[in-house]
């Protein structure tokens, strides 16, 4: 028998020209020959098994969840650019303080993110985006993926990100089987891509035949400084290299690469959805730095809408948790983009009115990527007076409470009708308000369905023997749930406003609430309202009048979780209390923590340094905006000396 090193080597060989190059170099029957082979002296050698051995992709054993996982380093979502003008601004922007940039032109694939921690060489984590912060934890499943390779030859820490996807060709051959099982179907293949990755049973993930293509990395401590070159030496450990990928120095040379892609959107066997731009040299992205929800170094320029028209059949109505209605309509199925579309929004009855929108209408829908599916127009020259005008309800369509019918919006008043409190407690825990762990809306509705909770403070008085009575619930999961739900008490004061759902108050308003008056704000009234910078009066009346019937209710959730105010407890005697402040440089933390620690202490962020700029903070790499700031006399402090000052 060979010797079992050079066979494992052998083995993965033939793997990587199969599932990576697509150009095998031996037939199925001598790969499986081997792999047995392999397989059989595993099982008589334990110990000497090869962690990197193509036996070890399938785990034997189904998970009963996934756990969570921290990312090293943020994953971020990108914004987007949707036609030449707005390249041309976003280019524009960079160029204007980096005229010298060059930038990274990549397909931009249409599946699920995943992140891949590699130490020592060896795949440790593999873990879905999350919310940017953490996720699923699905190692398992990522390691059936033939083209992740299990050992790399790197052997410092590394994240490396990708889009896990599916061919078109295998997706309608596993909805054909799932078709003939009697199962339901996947919308799309990203769709499938997702719901492979999840599952708990790695060998039904195994059979999926998924494929991974590397987009960028999170926490890299390459010295390399250009980002095309990094994406080249990760291709060399092993992973598939992406078609249409190119180092572009103009934007003419950014649009060739666009319409490139572009031309083999249908023709391409997996589904492309736009194209990833990047500027290349990684100090310019470290300077550049990010917004709170995207960085600013790169966008995706997404493919034109697909258009398509369908029939009218009826129209729906849903009660949204601030009581307006929002009429749906219900289509003739229609395949956008490998999704089959059957509802479109029609956002409200004046557009509907101005449109002259009709049931039997045949109208036109635009649907792009993850954008919810439009109805742009009704194709009137096809009408033939069948067409039925859409009527304005009079009554709610859940509780049959007559509804308040404004010149814009139509609401149910009814704060007990089931509509309202269900959308109400599926806010009320997430992410943007309580950011409860284990609660996303279909197990809030469950919940509410079983009688279970009926308003918010019921969270609170849920016992883990209720809930393990539930279907497809365990012990793991209520004991998550419930230590979930416990956390939130002592939860930041913006996070409390802002799970209310009050109208016209978000995230941002319960932010600028919670610095102006901390936990005295709900005895405030409009007129003091009125007064902040940014409120116009109908926030401020939304305001006034949402405390006002709801007082009782708010200070009963006020004894249970208790929030706290950092603003309003640390920033009068912080040095950085009303200062205006600038980050510039690489810092030991993300952008976004040091921006909400300063922000706790009263300061303002600013992203330019002018005469009005108290303090410029700075860490390695720092750039013009240092330079700036030490031509203008501002006081520059690095991150060891903000910290110090912070804590004094």
């Amino acid at each position: 028998m060979q010797n079992y090193s050079e066979m494992v080597e052998k083995l993965k060989k033939m793997a990587y020209a199969y599932y990576v190059l697509d150009d095998p170099i031996a037939t199925d029957e001598e790969y499986d020959k081997l792999y047995h082979q392999i397989k059989e002296f595993e099982s008589q050698n334990p110990h000497l098994i090869d962690p990197s051995s193509p036996t070890q992709r399938v785990g034997d054993t189904p998970l009963d969840e996934f756990e969570k996982n921290e990312h090293l380093q943020r994953m971020w979502s990108l914004d987007d650019v949707f036609n030449s003008e707005e390249l041309q601004e976003w280019v524009n922007r960079i160029h204007k303080v980096y005229p010298y940039a060059t930038f990274v032109c990549s397909p931009k694939f249409d599946g699920a993110s995943l992140n891949l921690c590699y130490e020592n060489g060896l795949l440790q984590t593999a873990t879905t985006r999350g919310d940017g912060l953490r996720g699923e934890l699905v190692t398992q499943n990522a390691k059936t993926i033939h083209s992740i390779p299990l050992q790399i030859p790197y052997q410092q820490k590394i994240e490396i990100r990708g889009e896990v996807v599916i061919t078109k060709a295998n997706f309608e051959k596993i909805n054909a089987e799932r078709l003939e099982s009697g199962e339901n179907l996947f919308a799309n293949p990203r769709n499938a891509a997702a719901g492979s990755l999840r599952q708990l049973d790695s060998k039904i993930a195994s059979k999926r035949k998924l494929n991974f293509i590397p987009w960028g990395f999170g926490y890299n401590p390459s010295t390399l400084q250009s980002f095309y070159q990094l994406l080249g030496e990760i291709f060399s450990y092993g992973f598939f290299t992406p078609p249409f990928l190119k180092h572009c120095k103009s934007i003419e040379e950014i649009e060739s690469a666009y319409q490139e892609i572009l031309s083999c959107r249908d023709s391409y066997p997996m589904m492309l959805d736009g194209m990833v731009i990047i500027v290349d040299e990684i100090s310019i992205q470290k300077q550049l730095g990010f917004t709170i929800k995207s960085p600013r170094f790169s966008c995706a320029y997404k493919f034109p809408a697909i258009e398509k028209s369908s029939k009218i059949l009826k129209v729906s109505l849903q009660v949204g948790r601030s009581g307006v209605i929002t009429p749906v309509a219900e289509l003739e199925p229609v395949e956008i983009e490998g999704a089959m579309i059957g509802r479109a929004t029609l956002h409200n009855f004046s557009e509907i009115e101005r449109k002259d929108i009709r049931i039997g209408d045949e109208v036109i829908i635009i649907r792009s990527g993850d954008v919810i599916p439009k109805i742009i127009k009704p194709l009137t020259s096809l009408r033939n007076g069948s067409e039925k005008p859409i009527a304005k309800p009079t009554h709610c369509p859940i509780c049959q409470s007559e509804l308040l019918i404004e010149e814009k919006f139509i609401k149910c008043q009814n704060l007990s009708c089931e509509a309202r409190v269900k959308e109400s407690l599926a806010h009320f825990v997430s992410k943007k308000a309580l950011n409860i762990d284990g609660l996303g809306e279909k197990i809030v509705f469950q919940l509410f369905d079983e009688g279970l909770i009926s308003s918010i403070k019921d969270f609170y008085s849920l016992q883990k023997e209720d809930l393990l009575r539930l279907e497809g619930w365990k012990e793991k999961k209520a004991q998550n749930t419930l230590e979930g739900i416990e956390k939130t008490k002592g939860v930041e004061l913006w996070r409390f406003i802002n799970a209310l759902g009050i109208e016209h108050i978000g995230e941002g308003a319960s932010k600028k609430l919670q610095s102006v008056f901390g936990l005295e704000v709900f005895k405030k009234r409009y007129e003091d309202f009125i007064t902040i910078d940014g409120f116009g009066e109908e926030m401020a009346k939304s305001l006034d009048e949402f405390i006002s019937v709801n007082s009782q209710e708010i200070a009963t959730l006020l004894s249970i979780i208790s929030p706290t105010s950092p603003s309003k407890l640390l920033s009068s005697t912080s040095p950085f209390f009303g200062k205006s402040i600038v980050l510039t440089g690489t810092m030991s933390q993300e952008r976004e923590i040091i921006k909400a620690h300063l922000e706790s202490l009263g300061a303002k962020i600013s992203s330019s340094v002018s005469k009005k700029t108290d303090f410029l903070i700075y860490g390695e790499s720092a750039g013009s905006k240092f330079d700036k700031a030490q031509e203008l006399g501002v006081e520059c402090l690095s991150e060891e000396q903000y910290l110090a000052m912070a804590k004094e």
